[in-house]
């Protein structure tokens, strides 16, 4: 539950924001990690020092739902002149630490980044005659903290979020977000470390589909070239009724086309509902490790691969010249944990209560076949998968949101894949790699595997949460 009220209103857990002259004694009272945002927001905004703020009435670390202390909204008169329309700006302040006293985020030093590292904005277009902001866009940040929080994963500029709705419950085209750096806002350093901020930008369904086969950068720098879709400063307009590729057609052909086929797709990874069966023979016994996916409970993936898939997804948002699946080590490569809080659990980690088969353990199994299935929308996937992953060289891993399994699709020029020409279908406890070839016949039939089936769950049995 949250309310609405100025920034400097009185309240239980949070004095006014402290003016520039503010006495040492007064400051001092004030959150130092509030403080420093603060003071970004003031030198955007110098004549809106008290703006309106939705607060969570119960914060986070008093058991309340909401992960994100405020949001301040700001209205910003845009420039005409540069095609950048009036709007409002909205600013959270809870997934960085605002307190240092380890009530939210652990304390790492200052020179790392301050609890997640970044904070959210939006900006939303203001309608004629429209006085004050909308509060929905709080609650839209709410949700996307709350994903963060629970599953301790964190976005970075060119993400995508898939949602499937509209973001302000209308009937609007705008139903997905992609995410980039706010071109106003500057790094904070604060005395709990740095802090970023990152824009949610709203996005039409064929937008998104367009950012999963190419990339989320290319889609953004496509929106800033189209005023009414974003413009240079990304804009929302939850009232667009066209696409980019409906308002110019040639940006699909000229432009996304063109890249696919250039630069492939740096997407490698989704989280995905998905499961794998081995075909080759039935199980054993119940402890048989190829009865991972036709069990009720499936096995827990080792520190170890978790940490191996984990690099695998990080690896999409980087093209690299010689794609590499890191090799299986004990200590912890450089990804998601170089700039988090060593206290901070691995995005693939499991919150099941089964114990973690001991690495050394488990073996490396090749299947004479192999049974995938995926829900509707990773099933759409596969072409990109095979298109604009496998084709330029790369792989590309399915992880499961419903437990520890994974899939990951290696090409041949990927090195450090345990499946082989010889063996493309390879399983390292939970986690299945399948070796595809793809060539142009590959590509024309869009089958990558030589003796394998995919199927595609019922519709009954499609997961309701936003994939990101």
């Amino acid at each position: 539950m949250a309310e609405l009220r100025p920034s400097g209103a009185p309240g239980p857990t949070a004095p006014p924001a402290p003016g520039p002259n503010a006495p040492p004694a007064f400051a001092s009272l004030f959150p130092p990690g509030l403080h420093a945002i603060y003071g970004e927001c003031r030198r955007l905004y110098p004549d809106q020092p008290n703006p309106l703020q939705v607060t969570a009435i119960v914060k986070y670390w008093l058991g309340g739902p909401d992960p994100l202390d405020y949001v301040s909204m700001y209205r910003n008169v845009g420039s005409p002149s540069a095609n950048i329309p009036e709007h409002w700006h909205y600013i959270s302040f809870g997934l960085s630490d605002l307190y240092g006293d380890s009530r939210v985020h652990e304390f790492t030093g200052t020179d790392g980044p301050s609890g997640f590292g970044f904070e959210l904005t939006f900006r939303l277009k203001r309608e004629t005659g429209e006085s004050a902001p909308p509060t929905w866009p709080a609650e839209l940040m709410q949700g996307l903290a709350r994903y963060v929080f629970q599953s301790e994963n964190t976005f970075c500029s060119g993400d995508h979020v898939s949602w499937h709705s509209p973001l302000d419950n209308s009937e609007s085209r705008i139903q997905h977000m992609l995410l980039t750096e706010d071109p106003q806002m500057q790094p904070v350093q604060t005395p709990f470390g740095v802090v970023t901020f990152l824009q949610i930008v709203g996005v039409c369904t064929e937008e998104l589909h367009a950012a999963q086969q190419w990339n989320g950068q290319g889609i953004l720098e496509l929106l800033r070239t189209v005023p009414v879709a974003g413009g240079p400063w990304l804009i929302t307009d939850m009232r667009r009724g066209e696409t980019i590729f409906e308002i110019d057609p040639h940006l699909q052909q000229e432009r996304v086309d063109k890249g696919i086929e250039t630069d492939g797709s740096n997407l490698s990874g989704v989280s995905a509902k998905c499961a794998w069966d081995d075909l080759s023979r039935p199980p054993e016994d119940d402890e048989d490790s190829r009865s991972i996916c036709i069990g009720t409970q499936p096995r827990r993936l080792s520190g170890k691969d978790t940490e191996q898939i984990r690099e695998t997804l990080r690896r999409g948002l980087e093209i690299n010249s010689k794609p590499v699946l890191p090799p299986i080590n004990p200590q912890r490569q450089n990804g998601f944990t170089h700039d988090r809080a060593p206290s901070r659990k691995d995005s693939l980690e499991s919150d099941s209560s089964t114990a973690i088969i001991p690495h050394e353990l488990i073996r490396t199994r090749q299947l004479e076949s192999v049974h995938l299935k995926f829900n509707q929308e990773s099933g759409a996937l596969i072409p990109l998968c095979l298109r604009g992953r496998l084709l330029h060289g790369r792989h590309f891993t399915y992880k499961s949101i419903t437990g520890d399994m994974a899939i990951t699709f290696v090409s041949t020029g990927v090195e450090g894949a345990f499946a082989t020409e010889e063996h493309p279908y390879a399983a390292h406890g939970p986690w299945l790699q399948v070796k595809a070839a793809v060539g142009e016949k590959a590509q024309e039939e869009a089958v990558p595997l030589r003796s394998g089936t995919i199927a595609l769950l019922r519709s009954a049995e499609l997961s309701s949460h936003p994939s990101v």
